[in-house]
């Protein structure tokens, strides 16, 4: 499997996963009180699935090895990913900040999760959409079939030695019982 087929795996859990908090949002925004813990969980999936392995894969994988290709990394595509990894950090700590209050009784928090969850899901939606059809497709043409598979070696070695053996299994049953939840 080419490293980016791997990436756009990851970007299916991590749609999912968006879908998900999208309805916790809809719950929030209509009064109604969601699980803490499945808040709790959500948010997890968020840091350690999408940013810890998924965007670390990026940024210190293949980011690198399209610089080497020749493409610029203060400017064109892969400056806007990092750019919108950093904005999509924000809304993380602003969702996990809300979330600790949320978890203490303050309802009035559940505004500040949804606005911080909204603008999460606007903006890595369209980003999901911009590394599918536009950076992964260049990185597919300009990296050799070489690369290409040093970098499958390097996302499994992510697996196991950043992520943690059995983690990536562990996030995905984790996503599917909150959509089994909250629907999706």
């Amino acid at each position: 499997m080419r490293p980016t087929d791997q990436l756009k795996q990851e970007h299916d859990a991590i749609l999912v996963m968006l879908n998900v908090i999208g309805k916790m949002c809809r719950k929030l925004d209509a009064g109604e009180r969601v699980n803490p813990e499945h808040l709790e969980q959500a948010v997890g999936f968020l840091k350690g699935f999408a940013d810890k392995c998924h965007h670390h894969k990026e940024e210190v994988l293949l980011f690198p090895a399209m610089e080497e290709a020749g493409f610029p990394k203060e400017a064109g595509p892969i400056a806007v990913m990092l750019t919108e990894h950093t904005a999509g950090r924000n809304y993380i700590r602003q969702m996990s900040e809300g979330m600790s209050r949320y978890k203490l009784g303050d309802q009035q928090s559940a505004s500040a999760i949804v606005k911080a969850a909204k603008g999460y899901i606007e903006l890595l939606t369209a980003h999901i959409d911009k590394e599918n059809n536009v950076l992964f497709p260049m990185a597919e043409m300009h990296l050799s079939e070489e690369k290409q598979r040093e970098l499958e070696r390097e996302f499994d070695r992510v697996e196991n030695e950043v992520i943690g053996v059995g983690k990536h299994e562990e996030y995905h049953r984790m996503m599917k019982n909150l959509r089994t939840i909250y629907g999706g």
